[in-house]
């Protein structure tokens, strides 16, 4: 997720040293992406620069590439996408204490926010009332203009905005955790999911089957909602422990009134009156896909059975290592395609026609090859 916000903050002056850096950009909304030059920041105090080894493929960064967003998150040209960021640390600043030459570092969807809101000493920095900075399109503090992403050789992030990365897992794959991983690990941990339960996962893609590798982790029976039937042998190898077909009427009504939670990763227009139906008193159905327009809700359906209907976004930097530690531990990583930078604009136009199991991830070794 990313956007540009207004900040209260004045600008501060342009660092003395600034270095060059190659990187794809989109120069309009109707461009592809293609190499280009932006200007980091060089390491301050308690910055990292980080060496860029693989950036993951959100769909966000297509809808911001293309200002899809126009009304709500207006898209900065030129743009450089990119939030799920993995690499390796180059350059400390002189009072980093967390990182040291050579460590392994992940790079989210935030790179700064305010400190003081109530949001920031929760550890929420997700919902900082600053606003927050996202690491692409949003107001750049130190540079002025706005904030470049992942595709490109190296970014530079304070350290308390940097996790730790396991080197025991593959890289490619952790790359995705920090945007997939902790959209759909942060609700799943809100809402207590765990043994004992039973838990949907509505939409088998980039979020979903991160939601059911989750969820399966975490002890809870696994039902994958999906409108395609032939998803149902990846739903399985994934962990789920039934399908259930949501265009089959037999199938739903059969289902109704039997689960704990649910988790809407859908981000299409669809009927979330079929899935609140499916909730036991007191259950919740929890959005984290973000539909153009407004869904219809019945109310009814809240009502009967005190139901609750929520959403959520990305987790906080504490929540994000949590969930980072939780994957090592576990062996979870995304299952990805690993593909070239250049072949990002085919990526793009095939994750519109949902063809890829499950996330898109650039080898940025890649940007070096000849142009």
């Amino acid at each position: 997720m990313s956007q540009t916000q207004s900040s209260s903050a004045p600008a501060t002056a342009v660092p003395t040293r600034t270095f060059d850096a190659r990187a794809f950009a989109a120069a309009s909304a109707s461009s592809p992406l293609a190499a280009a030059t932006i200007r980091r920041r060089a390491p301050l105090a308690r910055d990292v620069k980080l060496e860029v080894l693989y950036c993951g493929i959100c769909h966000s960064d297509l809808h911001q590439a293309r200002d899809e967003w126009k009304s709500v998150m207006p898209t900065v040209y030129p743009c450089v996408p990119g939030h799920e960021i993995v690499g390796r640390v180059v350059e400390v600043g002189r009072d980093v204490k967390k990182f040291e030459v050579g460590d392994l570092a992940a790079v989210g969807c935030l790179v700064d926010s305010c400190r003081n809101c109530g949001a920031c000493h929760e550890g929420t920095e997700q919902f900082c009332q600053g606003p927050a900075t996202f690491t692409y399109n949003a107001p750049d503090k130190h540079l002025g203009g706005v904030t470049y992403g992942g595709y490109s050789e190296s970014v530079v992030v304070d350290e308390d905005f940097a996790l730790t990365v396991s080197d025991e897992l593959d890289l490619a794959g952790t790359a995705p955790l920090v945007c997939a991983g902790i959209t759909t690990y942060s609700p799943l941990r809100h809402w207590n999911v765990g043994k004992g339960q039973k838990v949907g996962i509505v939409g088998l893609g980039g979020l979903g089957h991160m939601g059911v590798k989750f969820a399966k982790a975490f002890g809870a029976r696994v039902v994958v909602l999906t409108t395609s039937a032939k998803k149902s042998q990846d739903a399985v190898r994934l962990g789920a422990d039934e399908v259930i077909v949501s265009t089959n009427a037999d199938a739903m009504t059969k289902a109704a009134g039997s689960f704990d939670f649910i988790l809407d990763t859908v981000s299409a227009s669809h009927d979330l009156n079929a899935y609140l139906s499916l909730l036991k008193r007191d259950g919740t159905l929890t959005i984290v896909g973000a539909p153009d327009a407004p869904q219809p809700v019945s109310v009814f359906n809240l009502l009967f059975g005190r139901r609750r209907l929520a959403g959520s976004i990305i987790g906080g930097i504490r929540e994000t290592q949590e969930m980072l530690d939780f994957c090592a531990e576990h062996g979870i990583t995304a299952d990805v395609e690993v593909i070239p930078i250049q072949k990002v604009n085919e990526a793009y136009a095939r994750l519109l026609k949902g063809d890829v199991k499950y996330r898109f991830v650039i080898d940025m070794a890649s940007l070096k090859a000849p142009r």
